[in-house]
């Protein structure tokens, strides 16, 4: 069976959306935390947007993870796309919960969501994720979409944490009952 994993860029205050705010922090110790998720080949579950920004980058890029993210699976969520045309991508628009349960029972490497706001909205309502590796920045944005909506709730445990040079701490949850 596949795990869930959500992984994550967030500000203080929780904000996921354009994480261009990251790019200051980044360094090699983050490096080597966000290359932990790429070293097993787990696929990719993304969301529409996430996945046409992944799409329309990873392609052209010559930058370390993009032989993986050119290279492994990516399940794309969407009701609007009709196609998905980069390399080893399937589209998921029809009884999207049914699939990704399908998906996660399947033997394989496990699932893995960059970013994909709306998707993980779907996935943390239908009690889905398994994991929570997020990157927590030292800045406080006060809007944008964030990872927990008012009116979402979790009890998680944590697994790991991890304090960076740059001022940015690694966290890693599980849900309180898997």
């Amino acid at each position: 069976m596949r795990s869930l994993i959500v992984t994550e860029f967030l500000s203080l205050d929780g904000v996921m959306e354009s994480p261009q705010w990251t790019f200051s922090y980044w360094n090699d110790e983050i490096a080597q935390f966000k290359g932990e998720e790429t070293s097993a080949n787990e696929a990719l579950l993304l969301g529409r947007v996430t996945y046409q920004g992944f799409a329309a980058a990873w392609p052209q890029s010559a930058d370390e993870g993009a032989a993986y993210f050119n290279g492994t699976r990516k399940y794309v969520v969407s009701t609007t796309l009709d196609t998905v045309d980069w390399n080893n991508s399937v589209l998921i628009k029809d009884n999207i919960i049914d699939e990704i349960r399908q998906l996660k029972q399947q033997e394989g490497p496990d699932l893995v969501v960059h970013g994909s706001a709306t998707l993980v909205q779907t996935l943390i309502q239908h009690d889905l994720v398994d994991r929570y590796r997020l990157l927590i920045y030292p800045v406080v944005l006060g809007e944008g979409k964030r990872l927990f909506q008012q009116g979402a709730t979790a009890t998680l445990k944590l697994v790991k944490t991890q304090a960076f040079s740059s001022g940015v701490t690694a966290l890693i949850y599980e849900p309180q009952d898997k």
